[in-house]
């Protein structure tokens, strides 16, 4: 399992890899054929699935929920019915008390072919996600697949009690292509591949302090990063906010306290000026040399 690639895996191989051994139950399975009420009208295919799997397992013998999105599927797009399969996972896990719910992330953010269904959907799982976390049930976001974690699946991450992620992965708002058709090519060029990893790959989320663990593109690292944060648990508290508030606010902080070089992005400018080593070099080193060098 040790040299299995999690990124090349689908949501139901992350799945049945991360769970103990035959312990995956899946609910509302293709079998229900619970397909989203939108795309057929506009002629887009569907999935029986809508492209997200959840179910119960074990992790090392203990309780857990999973919701493994597909993204080769639109994406991992969220629609009226992919967000509303996610809900039920959460709202019935404040019924059943697993000891954790894990949300294995593949999605460029809302479905816009449903976008505003989407959009109400993502605000009620990051409602369901708090009320989770309220409820003392640690909430983990799993983030190495090739889609990464944008739009509004970014935002639920962040709502989490604990984000692991591989420097595969990446994370953020809004996606490399969105930002470049926004703005323009001179603000973000999103063909320009160590740049869009620069600035929202796993090493920068881990150095800026936005992932708690980050590990190697292999199933066997993810599963261990999962069973360690199954005791994760972040209360959602004012303090704890204002020391996030804080944080974002340093951040700027550093960012407009003098220009960024000429010939440096921001990526690099900001990790030297939190008193990351070898800032110009994160790139090239691998995850355990990365780890060493988070300041915050």
């Amino acid at each position: 399992m040790s040299a299995i690639s999690y990124s090349e895996c689908t949501a139901r191989e992350r799945v049945a890899h991360l769970a103990d051994a035959g312990s995956f139950h899946e609910w509302l399975p293709p079998a229900e054929r619970l397909t989203s009420p939108h795309l057929a009208q506009l002629g887009v295919p569907s999935a029986f699935d809508d492209g997200v799997v959840i179910g119960r397992a074990t992790l090392g013998g203990r309780p857990v929920f999973l919701a493994a999105q597909e993204g080769a599927f639109l994406g991992g797009g969220v629609g009226e019915v992919h967000g509303a399969k996610l809900v039920g996972l959460l709202r019935r896990a404040l019924r059943e008390r697993p000891d954790a719910v894990l949300l294995l992330a593949d999605s460029g953010g809302v479905r816009l072919h449903e976008a505003n269904a989407g959009l109400i959907a993502v605000s009620e799982v990051m409602r369901a996600v708090l009320d989770v976390r309220a409820a003392g049930i640690p909430v983990v976001v799993l983030v190495g697949s090739a889609n990464g974690c944008f739009g509004g699946m970014g935002m639920v991450a962040r709502c989490t009690d604990h984000v692991v992620m591989s420097d595969i992965g990446r994370l953020a708002m809004s996606g490399p292509e969105v930002i470049e058709s926004s703005h323009g090519v001179e603000e973000f060029d999103a063909r320009d591949r160590a740049l869009v990893w620069r600035t929202t790959g796993g090493k920068h989320r881990w150095l800026t302090g936005d992932c708690d663990a980050l590990v190697e593109d292999t199933v066997a690292d993810f599963r261990a990063a999962a069973l360690a944060a199954l005791d994760a648990r972040a209360p959602v508290t004012l303090a704890v906010l204002e020391a996030e508030h804080a944080l974002l606010r340093r951040r700027q902080a550093l960012l407009e306290a003098t220009p960024v070089p000429a010939g440096e992005d921001d990526a690099v400018t900001l990790w030297r000026r939190l008193g990351v080593a070898e800032a110009a070099r994160v790139s090239d080193l691998n995850v355990d040399e990365v780890r060493g060098l988070r300041t915050v």
